[in-house]
């Protein structure tokens, strides 16, 4: 475990409103107005500091986001955008031209795979999925153009998890970028402790924490966030993937019960894999011993924030994924939704939803089954109740 702790860090900031508040005012404009011409062309120039011109370039309160978030993650700079696949491809595009080559995870969200796999060849960028658990295979994959090695901490839907520490010395050595989505495991992981360049998350999950807004956020050095974000060549900057002010004001207030509410999403998901591997399910969940990298989880641990609130329960067949998530949303034990991280327990079944972008084959080759229902565990109060009410749904479909 490591003596790192990102809420600690979250917690230390001090930001308030220009009239005393104890919350940051929010910048309800588009545009900003100067006191002189010469200031205005010194702006554009990107030679003054503390100035405002377009918030599509920055706002106050897109800052104040992003500096809680960098402070998280112990990068140097961050910048937050409309979505996290706005984050991702921002990402990619800003790192990639043509002609070069990414390796990535066989195992990621099927909106990354589909913008490698489909979009990018394009624009004369390919790609080759590869298991990133074989250090060997993706060594092997790396070719001269290779520019990024791509990878989720926790996989999606398959929760695997990386060897950020390993995977990290690998890009070192042939002078790749290590980008990191750790929208899983926030707090609980914190990749650039362990040597990862690029740190980017989906704020709309775990981190807003109430699926009222989407968002996505990239953390790295202040160069890098200064690439994006420059008025010539900035794939943020020019591809336009802005966030709203508003809605930056309200994830950063959200941010401040990120800690109790992932200890609690991680205590809940943890007794529910429990709970289900005792009945002899099929059930994936880092905290678990039979896991195949709990250790190495454990050993990346900031904190004590937990293993997360994800679970991969699968009971074979897409029929009886469907039926017993039906079951559970109408004995309201959650809803049948795509995305994560909401006080309810949300579940899908991830080959015919957010990982439907995946070719069937490849979603054989890389152990994705039919009824894989991912679940994210949601806040429930008394779990024993819950996971009670749960296996008489999984008796009632057949599957106990």
């Amino acid at each position: 475990m490591q003596d790192f702790d990102g809420a600690e860090n979250i917690q230390n900031l001090q930001f308030f409103g220009e009239f005393g508040g104890v919350n940051p005012s929010i910048s309800d404009s588009s545009t900003y107005t100067f006191l002189s011409a010469k200031t205005m062309a010194d702006t554009f120039d990107g030679n003054t500091d503390g100035c405002y011109l377009y918030s599509r370039h920055s706002s106050p309160s897109n800052l104040y986001l992003a500096a809680a978030l960098a402070q998280m993650e112990g990068t140097e700079n961050a910048n937050v955008t409309a979505s996290g696949m706005g984050a991702i491809t921002s990402t990619l595009l800003q790192l990639c031209k043509s002609g070069n080559h990414i390796v990535a995870s066989r195992t990621i969200y099927g909106g990354t795979y589909a913008f490698m796999k489909n979009f990018m060849p394009g624009l004369q960028i390919e790609t080759d999925f590869v298991n990133i658990t074989d250090l060997k295979a993706v060594e092997a994959a790396i070719q001269p153009q290779t520019k990024v090695l791509f990878c989720e901490t926790v996989s999606n839907p398959l929760l695997e998890v990386a060897d950020l520490r390993a995977l990290s010395a690998l890009a070192k050595k042939h002078g790749l970028k290590l980008v990191v989505d750790n929208t899983f495991s926030p707090l609980s992981i914190a990749p650039q402790m362990l040597g990862t360049d690029i740190t980017i998350h989906s704020l709309t999950k775990f981190i807003n924490g109430s699926s009222d807004a989407v968002a996505g956020v990239v953390c790295a050095s202040s160069d890098f966030i200064n690439e994006l974000k420059d008025v010539n060549s900035g794939a943020c900057m020019l591809l336009g993937p802005t966030l709203d002010s508003l809605r930056a004001a309200s994830i950063l207030k959200n941010m401040r019960t990120l800690p109790i509410r992932m200890k609690k999403h991680s205590e809940n998901a943890l007794y529910l894999a429990e709970q289900f591997e005792k009945e002899g399910l099929t059930v994936k969940y880092p905290g678990l011993k039979s896991h195949p990298q709990h250790e190495l989880f454990r050993s990346m641990m900031m904190g004590n924030y937990g293993f997360g609130g994800l679970l991969a329960l699968d009971v074979k067949t897409v029929e009886k994924a469907n039926e017993l998530m039906e079951l559970m949303q109408d004995e309201n034990l959650g809803y049948l939704a795509v995305s994560l991280g909401f006080y309810k327990t949300l579940f899908s079944a991830s080959g015919t939803s957010t990982s439907s972008e995946i070719p069937a084959d490849e979603q054989v080759e890389m152990g994705l089954s039919p009824g894989l229902i991912r679940m994210s565990v949601g806040l429930d109060h008394d779990i024993e109740q819950t996971y009670q009410k749960m296996r008489n749904c999984l008796v009632r479909v057949g599957i106990l």
